[in-house]
Parts: C-alpha cells; sequence; structure tokens
C-alpha cells in the first residue's frame, strides 16, 4: 500500500462519516427522506473521488467548484429542490471538497466538517425557533376568509384539523363553487 493510498483512505473515511453525520444526523433528523440523504451521500462521494483523482492532474480548488455547477446544472435543473435541500447539497459538496483538495492535517480536516455539521444540527434544531410546517386546505366556508373574520377562521381550522394553526394565507378563491384553497402555517408537534 502507497502514501497515496493510504490518504486516499484515511480522506474517504473522513469524508464518508462526516457525510453521514450531516446527512443523517442533520437533514434527516428533521425532514424523514432517507432516498434524499442517501442521494446526498452519494454525490457527496462521487464529488470527493472526482476531485481527489483529477486533483493529482495539477487541478484547482476553481476547477472543483467548477465541477459542483456542471453537476448542479446537469442534475438539478429537471426537479425543483427546497431551499434547504439546496443548501444541504452545497454543504455536501463544500465537504466533499475540502475533504479531497484541502491541503491541512486530517485532524483540522475533521474539526472543520464537524464545525459544519453542528452549525447544521444547531440551525436545524427547535433551540432558537419554533418548527412550523404548511398544509394546503381546500376551505368551503367562504365567509370566513374574509379579513375581518380571520380569528373565526383560524378557530374554524384549529377545530375542524386539530392542529395548532398560527397563520392561513388564501392561494386561490373559487366562487363559482365557493371554495377557497388555504395554506395553513401551524406548530409541529415534537
Amino acid at each position: 500500500m502507497t502514501k497515496l493510498d493510504l490518504i486516499f483512505i484515511t480522506r474517504f473515511l473522513v469524508n464518508l462519516f462526516s457525510l453521514a453525520i450531516l446527512c443523517y444526523g442533520c437533514y434527516f433528523r428533521v425532514s424523514k427522506n432517507a432516498v434524499v440523504a442517501g442521494s446526498f451521500i452519494l454525490f457527496g462521494v462521487g464529488v470527493f473521488i472526482i476531485t481527489f483523482l483529477l486533483h493529482g492532474a495539477d487541478m484547482s480548488m476553481e476547477f472543483a467548484f467548477g465541477l459542483f455547477a456542471v453537476f448542479t446544472m446537469l442534475r438539478y435543473r429537471t426537479e425543483s429542490i427546497s431551499i434547504k435541500e439546496m443548501t444541504y447539497l452545497f454543504l455536501v459538496t463544500a465537504i466533499a471538497l475540502l475533504t479531497s483538495v484541502g491541503q491541512m492535517s486530517l485532524v483540522d480536516l475533521a474539526i472543520l466538517n464537524g464545525v459544519i455539521c453542528l452549525i447544521a444540527f444547531i440551525i436545524d434544531s427547535s433551540l432558537f425557533v419554533k418548527r412550523y410546517e404548511i398544509q394546503s386546505v381546500c376551505y368551503e366556508r367562504i365567509e370566513n376568509i374574509t379579513p375581518e373574520n380571520k380569528d373565526t377562521l383560524i378557530a374554524d381550522l384549529k377545530l375542524r384539523t386539530g392542529l395548532n394553526v398560527v397563520a392561513v394565507d388564501i392561494e386561490h378563491i373559487d366562487f363559482l363553487r365557493d371554495v377557497a384553497q388555504l395554506k395553513v402555517s401551524y406548530l409541529a408537534e415534537r
């Protein structure tokens, strides 16, 4: 086993461990979307392998970020993904790039990756902000959607849905069928 093989294996393991913490310890803990979390890890592994192997061909960090831009254009133009998922995709790419072509020691790299994961964990925790979720509702009591009946509307939605409704936005009103499409924000139960 050569020194290059040892460097590759150790950096690969640091990368994989960091990605697992970020994707399953931070993203999956909140979103419960295992398919996306697994895809993030595969994406990070792919970016790591490509940039590590091409780094030996005298490539730079600018090339690595250019590679990220190409991947983004190729895969993520067809299906819209949320801002949160795009942020995690960027963090996955950043960890993979730092781990593959970063010039720091393994300890420093592990600490930096840990700090990135810790910040993501804290930001996505409910320590600072309450968790709100959004539900789309078709509502037939059209008289309650007026601004003066906002409290009545929220009370009715709380009673009928059992959710702790905190805000309501009107998305569409159909006066022919006397219904409105509402976007209901409610405090998530944790």
